[in-house]
């Protein structure tokens, strides 16, 4: 589209007059005025918030000046959507060259990288340069180091698509900005905020581990993590406190100049004791303070060069953080995996660091993304609170039991906050800002904030968490801390402090512990004694109990549980009494040994009747056997379930789903949806469809594609058997000697006599498939033999191999046609890749039939919709419980199997033609036959199941 007349303007404007615009006396204020903020409204942004929202949810925040070294501040302006910033504004007086000048390109890369968003503009009007800040910067860069565009004012009327198809509200809206910083995500030299924060960190620990462990002979293990830990959150805090504005600037690095360096630092930490009242400087025993003092760091010795170093690098040059900006959730996913490792201890004292053995199991740690956040925290919070006051939401208590390193609490901690704060704006916020506890304060650049005595209020009566790991509690303390102060500076800080210390002590709000062990399990008959390492491990936790929450579980439990707990054991970790333990307390979901289904038994009994709950966790609890009990005490309380058809976790195959219950039982329908790309969730957001979850066969929940699918399937499933009734289904023989690898071999090895070197104890050579071998009513055999004897781990009968039989690949196709089946009566042993079909008197009529069912696209949307793994993209799989419940006619018509039996027969004899012919024309040829056959027979499966004409256009669309 051609610029609007209004930019064409503007560009007259700035040319006519272009030598008053250059000169020195043309400040960067006049500049927005007069040129940026009708050019960006002209791109459709609300800069002056005409439509009166409240601060955060402005389209443009614009930013306060904050220093960045010693004589830069942020950029003018912060573009926003939905609350969430998308990219900023750095304007420059017209005097400055945007294109050579190497000063402003860094310090809006640097403000922008730390902010972690993929592209940001620096302009005079005169000139207009966009850069990928995601490429990390450094001092010396040039200025066209990481610039993607630029162009002059009197390219303008050229560019302006190019500008307006990134930049302009709308763009953003449909997605345009996110596939345009997408398209160079992979771009040379690019090194996200958080990956750099982490490797920075995680040098700051080695250095402090090897040196406390050097100077400090007599350091335990465990204090030696206590101390390196809580360095690192005390240097991380006040260094964001400076960026922030809450600290002097330069303080911190103050000590870095001359000797004693850890002696004065303990100093600035004793200050900030006074001035904060956190329990993450807490030296001393105080009235009222439930957690013990820390009476470790101050007697330490710590090398002046080490502290030096990490300071040096927290500042200007030679760090390119701008902390003011670091989001709470990127602080956070650092942290996340900051405790996937610990610092052991050599023998000869010298400090290591390892990986947990729990996370070395699991294969990393994996942080929860935002959006899945945001989302179960409205699904739970928001109802919760939703057209209440204050007074009426002032007992609400939200609880993560497996909290890690905070994530959840930021999010409930920030919804709460908006929530109150637009509550008090809409409710005479003037009044609200007198009076002997205001609540309210007149906010920079207009406008209202919460005070900080109101923040402390919120977080204190709302917020909970618990997790087993005290390092991660640790983490959790410090970025709420870091949330409470949001916002403030020096000034509004000094304000507090007159009347009382501006951080709340979170100790009987954050707590560490395990949370699916009492004291109980002390109890146990036979309980060896135990040392103090295995006692802390084990870490026992009383909801109801000193240490524990009692007053909250007295009042009947938390309103609303919310997180991602741990998923499974690492069962050598743990020892034989708790697995005792816990097979005793939670009977309905311990089985498998999968940590997560505790938890959601945990779940049960933390929420209060009227209460809300959701984690994310693997939707395998959906369908599996072993959470057949749990899922029969949850369904009755079940909201909604959102299922994941796509691997949500970044290295992870797993596909999870959320779940929402009632802390008692629910009314009206559940609400079910599945989802299959971050994009579509996204989009979906708002609403869920509301329909009754498949749950009739074995109290499994299948979510289904629609309504409509789900009624067609309920109506065939009513008028019929099942492939379990009507036939033996078997699986494959379990391929390898007891103890050994699988006796497997070609048919060219059996020739050169490869077997002359085995136990010769009843040799059977026989024909053996894998699931690759099998086809849609095809078998290719690739060459494969085994033995087949009584050494063999599970080696079925030899008949179940040598009967006329169906046999049906496990990993599946791609929809319409999913399933893989093909009937054969010749012998051919098959692992438990392949599943077996056999009927009781060897009719291979019948078989037929079934075998044109299972190739159907009627049963592979049945399967696509209700199988345990059918709507998995990664390895979908057709298990035997399963296949057992697809539906079957219970009658058949002779003129029906005839029909069927007919086209069957021609299918096979064309996939044998196939499979001979070799040119391309007769190829081509035989797949249309192919194709027609399939349809005639698809045709006639809809016949035999009795659909109707809408429900086959139902399912021929699907």
């Amino acid at each position: 589209m051609p610029a609007p007349e209004s930019v064409l303007k503007l560009c007259e404007t700035f040319a006519d007059h272009r030598d008053h615009y250059r000169s020195g006396n043309y400040n960067e204020a006049q500049l927005r005025k007069e040129f940026l903020d009708p050019f960006f409204a002209a791109l459709g942004w609300d800069m002056d918030n005409a439509q009166g929202l409240a601060p955060q949810y402005r389209d443009v925040i614009h930013e306060d000046s904050l220093r960045i070294g010693p004589h830069v501040k942020a950029p003018d302006c912060a573009f926003t959507l939905h609350g969430q910033r998308k990219f900023f504004l750095e304007a420059k007086k017209p005097a400055v060259n945007i294109k050579s000048d190497t000063d402003p390109a860094f310090q809006l890369r640097r403000y922008a990288w730390s902010a972690k968003m993929p592209l940001s503009i620096l302009s005079d009007f005169e000139e207009f340069a966009i850069y990928d800040t995601r490429i990390k910067p450094a001092t010396g860069d040039p200025s066209s180091k990481a610039r993607t565009f630029y162009c002059t004012f009197d390219q303008y009327a050229e560019k302006w698509d190019e500008i307006a198809a990134i930049f302009s509200r709308d763009a953003i809206l449909k997605g345009s900005f996110d596939n345009y910083a997408d398209s160079n995500k992979k771009k040379k030299g690019t090194a996200e905020v958080d990956t750099a924060f982490l490797e920075e960190i995680e040098r700051w620990r080695d250095l402090l581990a090897r040196n406390l462990a050097l100077r400090n002979p007599a350091l335990s293990v465990r204090d030696l993590n206590f101390a390196v830990q809580k360095t690192i959150d005390r240097l991380v805090f006040l260094r964001i406190c400076e960026d922030r504005g809450t600290e002097d600037y330069g303080k911190l690095r103050s000590i870095a100049n001359g000797t004693q360096t850890y002696p004065r630092l303990l100093e600035l930490f004793r200050a900030a004791d006074q001035r904060y009242n956190s329990g993450l400087f807490h030296f001393s025993k105080e009235k009222g303070q439930a957690e013990e003092p820390d009476t470790l760091t101050p007697h330490l010795v710590l090398d002046d060069k080490v502290l030096k170093d990490i300071i040096v690098h927290l500042y200007y040059p030679d760090s390119p953080y701008e902390f003011s900006v670091l989001p709470a959730d990127i602080l956070g996913s650092v942290y996340e995996q900051f405790l996937g490792k610990v610092i052991n201890l050599t023998a000869g004292h010298r400090a290591v660091v390892e990986d947990k053995p729990e996370v070395k199991k699991a294969g990393g740690v994996f942080y929860t993304p935002s959006y899945i956040v945001d989302y179960i925290v409205k699904q739970t919070v928001g109802p919760l609170i939703e057209g209440k006051t204050p007074k009426q939401i002032e007992s609400i208590r939200v609880l993560d039991p497996a909290c890690g390193s905070g994530s959840f609490l930021i999010v409930v901690y920030q919804f709460l906050l908006d929530w109150y704060h637009q509550f008090y704006i809409s409710h005479d916020p003037e009044k609200l800002a007198k009076g002997k506890f205001p609540v309210l304060v007149q906010a920079r650049g207009g406008g209202w904030s919460l005070t900080t005595a109101e923040r402390k209020r919120i977080l204190l009566a709302h917020v909970f968490g618990v997790d087993i790991d005290s390092q991660a509690v640790e983490v959790t303390k410090l970025s709420l801390l870091l949330k409470v102060l949001e916002g403030e500076t020096t000034q509004s800080v000094q304000r507090e402090l007159i009347h009382q210390r501006v951080l709340p002590d979170l100790s009987e709000n954050i707590k560490c512990g395990n949370s699916l062990i009492a004291s109980d399990f002390y109890a146990q008959p036979g309980l060896p004694e135990m040392d103090a390492d295995a006692h802390l491990r084990v870490n026992v936790f009383d909801w109801d109990g000193k240490g524990g929450f009692p007053e909250i579980m007295k009042a009947g439990g938390f309103d609303a549980v919310v997180g991602n707990p741990p998923y499974i054991f690492t069962r050598e970790l743990i020892s034989s009494h708790e697995r005792d333990y816990y097979a005793s307390r939670y009977a309905l979901s311990w089985e498998k040994h999968n940590t997560f289904m505790l938890f959601m038994e945990a779940m049960l009994w933390l929420l209060r009747p009227t209460g809300r709950g959701s984690f994310i966790v693997p939707n395998s609890w959906l369908t599996i056997e072993s959470a057949q009990h749990l899922r029969r005490t949850l369904i009755p309380q079940l909201l909604g379930v959102v299922d994941f058809n796509f691997p949500v976790f970044q290295r992870v195959s797993m596909e999870p789903c959320i779940f929402v219950i009632s802390g008692s039982i629910a009314d009206g329908p559940v609400a079910t949806l599945r989802i299959a790309s971050k994009d579509e969730f996204l989009a979906g957001v708002p609403t869920l469809s509301e329909r009754e979850p498949w749950h009739e066969q074995g109290g499994r929940i299948s979510v289904s594609a629609s309504d409509e699918v789900s009624k067609t399937f309920k109506g065939i499933t009513e008028r019929c058997s099942t492939v379990g009734e009507c036939f033996d289904v078997k699986t494959g023989l379990q391929a390898y000697e007891k103890g050994k690898g699988m006796p497997r071999q070609t048919a060219s090895d059996v020739a050169n006599h490869v077997f002359d070197c085995w136990e010769k104890i009843d040799l059977t050579t026989v024909r053996y498939l894998e699931g690759k071998d099998v086809g849609r009513y095809q078998i290719r055999w690739s060459g494969m033999l085994m033995r087949y004897g009584p050494w063999l781990s599970q080696p079925r009968e030899l008949s179940q191999f040598t009967r006329p039989r169906i046999v049906i690949r496990e990993i599946t196709g791609q929809f319409p046609k999913c399933l893989h089946a093909s009937l054969t009566d010749e012998q051919f042993l098959n692992n438990k890749s392949i599943l077996n079909v056999l009927s009781n008197d060897d009719d291979k009529e019948f078989l037929a039939v079934l075998m044109a069912v299972l190739n159907s696209k009627l049963i592979s949307l049945f399967y696509k919709n209700f199988a345990v793994k059918g709507a998995r993209k990664i390895f979908p799989k057709i298990v035997i419980k399963n296949l057992r419940e697809f539906p079957f006619p219970k009658k058949i018509a002779k003129s029906q199997t005839d029909r069927i039996v007919a086209l069957v027969e021609k299918m096979l004899d064309l996939q044998k033609q196939r499979a001979a012919v070799k040119t391309p024309h007769e190829q081509t040829a035989l797949d249309r036959q192919i194709s027609a056959t399939d349809a005639q027979i698809d045709r006639l499966v809809y016949d035999l199941y009795g659909l109707t004409e809408e429900e086959i256009a139902l399912v021929e669309g699907a």
